[in-house]
């Protein structure tokens, strides 16, 4: 299994279970696509459960543009140093700003008191 999802307190919660790679990215941009059009304006956060890949990076990137024009907002948790900083760096300044947390349970409480 790729993913998983849940509602936590209204928060859509994405858990990415293991990196796509480039082969799965289309996949994965889609299945979370699907979740915020589904779940929306509640606010996104994926988990990832394994340091990522440039693909699952460009991935993520994606779906962060299109929350942005949804205008919902959209946090990332990894355990992972290096994925946070090159989230930060890579994501696009013009759209709403990509939250990037090292603990889930941080990233939802915050993607709760925002929305609320």
């Amino acid at each position: 299994m790729l993913l998983s999802h849940s509602l936590d307190h209204g928060v859509l919660v994405v858990t990415v279970h293991h990196d796509p790679g480039v082969g799965g990215q289309a996949g994965l941009i889609a299945r979370i696509s699907g979740l915020v059009e589904a779940y929306r304006p509640a606010p996104l956060v994926v988990v990832l459960e394994q340091p990522a890949t440039a693909a699952a990076v460009g991935a993520l990137l994606r779906v962060h543009r299109l929350c942005s024009r949804l205008g919902v907002l959209m946090s990332v948790a990894t355990h992972s140093a290096p994925t946070r900083r090159a989230l930060e760096a890579q994501a696009d300044p013009a759209g709403t700003r990509l939250v990037v947390h090292a603990r889930a349970d941080v990233a939802v409480a915050a993607a709760f008191a925002a929305a609320a």
